[in-house]
């Protein structure tokens, strides 16, 4: 999730255990302490790591739940050892620093980017995605409770500002979870029709909102298809589009490292285009057809026939019209395509 969402969240876990004296000060540290495991990226950089590493190696050990615990538990000793509220209440303090730690990789888990929360067990990322990474429905629950808290400070009304906030948030998690229950359910019956029942695929909700979702499915070809569904909107039954991927450039490239990488972190959700002379392969997570957050370039064509070479991996930026996009994504919240016409009967 977002930054502001992670230091609200951070703030609001650790408020709500700690004394009621020692609330701002606990929102304090539960804000820096919420924000903590996104710093992977700074060591990253300053190592020169090539794109693909510093993608995949983003929410992997500063995110793993062991990690987090053994980390929590040092913090709390030297917060014990050099500053007098943890000294005065530890055993809160203990569970404030675990739950402002731990509940960012646990909320980072609801997007479809993927968190390694096992590491450093190989199992692909976790992404239940049942949210977009910025989505106000959680969020601003937990602003107005922290604004509350603050103003109130030990009082007991901040307390209910807290618990309140907290409350609707999680709630708000809990109706995307059933939302994104509603659309596996309408897309059921549709795959099923396609011989597609147990084929690989993922839906997501688009930006800011969980009413309007993205669905991709992995046909066995190597190919994907997507469809969108409203809830607000659709009463019909799901339709799917192809989304074109060279497999077979895929499967030549597959065996080298980068694409390996790339292939585990995605879970497989990666088309491969040839540009040029130059091999992208687009995450299929991030972002929609024909628009993609993360594209790579792995290879380049070796002669205008030859085979891919692979090359250092490189952030390929892709143009992107945002406008456009909003404004597509609300005419289709609200609108159902239109079924498309039937094909004439042959003559006899």
């Amino acid at each position: 999730m977002d930054s502001l969402t992670q230091i609200v969240l951070g703030a609001s876990v650790a408020a709500a255990v700690v004394p009621a004296a020692h609330r701002r000060r606990a929102m304090a540290a539960g804000a820096i302490l919420g924000t903590l495991p996104d710093l992977d990226g700074i060591p990253l950089s300053l190592l020169g790591a090539d794109a693909v590493t510093g993608v995949t190696w983003h929410r992997g050990p500063s995110h793993s739940l062991p990690v987090l615990l053994l980390a929590g538990w040092l913090i709390w000793l030297a917060l014990r050892r050099w500053w007098a509220p943890v000294r005065e209440a530890p055993r809160p303090w203990l569970w404030a620093t675990w739950l402002a730690l731990l509940t960012h990789p646990l909320l980072d888990a609801f997007t479809v980017y993927g968190t390694q929360l096992l590491w450093p067990t190989t199992a692909s990322p976790v992404m239940w995605s049942s949210l977009f990474i910025i989505d106000p429905g959680y969020t601003l629950p937990l602003i107005v409770g922290c604004i509350g808290a603050l103003w109130l400070g030990a009082r007991a009304g901040g307390a209910r500002f807290i618990a309140w906030g907290l409350i609707l948030s999680t709630a708000y998690l809990g109706w995307s979870l059933t939302a994104k229950w509603m659309v596996a359910r309408a897309t059921a019956p549709v795959l099923a029709q396609q011989g597609l029942q147990d084929a690989p695929g993922f839906s997501v909700p688009m930006p800011l909102n969980t009413f309007l979702w993205r669905v991709v499915v992995q046909t066995p070809d190597g190919q994907f298809i997507e469809g969108y569904r409203s809830l607000l909107a659709d009463r019909g039954a799901m339709r799917f589009q192809p989304i074109a991927s060279d497999a077979a450039a895929l499967e030549a490239m597959k065996a080298r490292p980068a694409v390996q990488r790339l292939l585990w972190f995605t879970s497989g959700f990666m088309k491969a285009t040839a540009e040029g002379d130059s091999l992208l392969l687009s995450d299929l997570r991030m972002g929609a057809e024909p628009d993609y957050t993360f594209v790579y370039r792995v290879a380049r064509r070796d002669g205008a026939q030859g085979a891919w070479q692979p090359i250092v991996p490189e952030l390929v930026a892709q143009p992107r019209n945002i406008g456009r996009q909003w404004d597509a994504m609300w005419r289709r919240l609200w609108n159902e395509p239109a079924a498309p016409a039937a094909l004439p009967a042959p003559r006899p």
